[in-house]
């Protein structure tokens, strides 16, 4: 055990035995958890979502009070829409539990298998983290996703929401305990930590030999904290200034539908646009036809000198011209920076410099264009012709995920269950050693 208690008892001490006493409680599942059958498992998950259908309204009461308080709080919009549950996106997290109740288990999964020339048989198996925990912010379906494809995985979850979500968080767990209960499986193996303010977190990220790894999805902020400061390891998710990049051979239909969707279709998540860059030879003809949709979509744009001349007549249209920041920012909100760029060459140079290696598109008939873009773009998801909204672990068809991984070990882009296991050797002999007898070292001269 690496759990350094002297050091942490600098900090209060009430936070530092809450959270390790919640940590301890969900290590003490990891052996029971990880011999589970896929059966078992399978049928806590149906648990599970029975449990939440039976508490739906419940959990919706207790979401109506937290986006009251965050409301009465000053919380922006964008940051409102993330927080607040309705019976649709209920539904969603009903039918996420079903989704990955149906996925293959990938624990106990073969991945290799080979015999070496002296009659050792080795093979590599899927194994379970043990006890993974989640950061998050305001988005309470992030509590049972992640539940559900951690314990599938066979991990440990542990929990810790934002203090905007508390009352949410709360209910859903409950639901959640009921059915793991219901299946005889202990509550443990689902952990939320809900007390302890910041000095929770520190502990929480310190936590080497309790926690096998920390995810933390939200903002900037949130994911660069964990990162620096964390001792155990750490999967980077979330931030997302993703681009969409219109080609001169692109089919502006095509074009004007794609960015649309993927900044209006739901502005406040990692995977919308955030800057459109339009090549110079149609950007004339794309923003005359994509502005007066922006405008009526309410969506306020900073523009580049070339794109701002070409948008500045759009009644109704919300623009400014961008400032530097403005290539640079998540937005998380029904705002689009423009800019005009000479060719695919300044295209990619754009997404070099700014990109956040989350999602990036192109949008062109012209296949040496988007082969070039595919290979050299370096981004967990990039798209030829589609939009970037599609980055997320239900639309890649692994029925929810931990996370949009945006950095390239151990996994890249939408955290699905095999992303959420490691694996180990399994090797079987007849008694075999290796050859060769032990020498001691020479002595050493003088």
């Amino acid at each position: 055990m690496e759990w350094n208690r002297g050091r942490a008892e600098e900090s209060s001490g009430d936070a530092l035995g809450y959270v390790v006493e919640r940590l301890e409680a969900a290590r003490g599942v990891v052996p029971l958890l990880g011999r589970l059958s896929s059966l078992r498992k399978d049928r806590a998950l149906i648990a599970m979502r029975d449990a939440l259908w039976r508490r739906q309204g419940e959990v919706l009461a207790a979401n109506g009070r937290d986006t009251a308080l965050a409301r009465q709080a000053g919380m922006d919009a964008a940051r409102l829409d993330r927080l607040r549950l309705t019976e649709g996106r209920v539904q969603a997290m009903l039918d996420g539990l079903e989704a990955v109740t149906a996925l293959a288990d990938p624990v106990g999964e073969q991945i290799e298998a080979f015999a070496r020339p002296n009659g050792l048989r080795i093979a590599k198996v899927r194994v379970p983290l043990g006890v993974v925990a989640v950061i998050y912010e305001s988005r309470p379906n992030v509590t049972v996703d992640a539940a559900a494809i951690g314990f599938k995985a066979g991990s440990a979850v542990v929990l810790r929401g934002g203090s905007e979500a508390r009352h949410s968080n709360r209910a859903l767990v409950a639901a959640l305990h009921e059915g793991l209960e219901a299946a005889g499986i202990p509550p443990e193996a689902v952990v939320l930590l809900d007390r302890g303010g910041r000095e929770a977190v520190s502990h929480l990220i310190a936590a080497r030999g309790l926690v096998d790894l920390v995810i933390p999805r939200g903002g900037a902020g949130l994911i660069r904290h964990v990162a620096e400061n964390a001792r155990v390891p750490v999967v980077e998710t979330g931030v997302g200034n993703c681009h969409v990049y219109v080609d001169c051979q692109a089919d502006l239909g095509k074009a004007a539908a794609i960015v649309l969707n993927a900044k209006c279709q739901r502005p406040s998540v990692c995977n919308a646009l955030e800057t459109l860059l339009v090549h110079r030879e149609v950007a004339g003809a794309l923003l005359g036809e994509l502005g007066p949709e922006l405008g009526a979509a309410g969506v306020a744009v900073r523009a580049c000198p070339g794109a701002h001349a070409i948008l500045s007549g759009v009644p109704g249209l919300e623009l400014a011209p961008a400032t530097p920041a403005d290539w640079e920012t998540e937005y998380l909100a029904p705002v689009l920076a423009v800019r005009v760029v000479d060719d695919l060459d300044a295209g990619l140079e754009h997404i070099r410099r700014y990109s956040t290696r989350h999602s990036e598109a192109i949008v062109t008939e012209d296949r040496a264009a988007a082969r070039r873009f595919l290979a050299e773009v370096d981004a967990a998801v990039v798209y030829h012709n589609a939009s970037t909204r599609f980055t997320d672990g239900g639309e890649f068809g692994y029925g929810v995920e931990m996370g949009i991984s945006t950095q390239v070990l151990h996994a890249r882009g939408p955290l699905g269950l095999k992303e959420l296991t490691s694996y180990k050797y399994v090797v079987e002999g007849e008694g075999q050693v290796r050859e060769g007898a032990w020498a001691a070292p020479a002595p050493v001269p003088g």
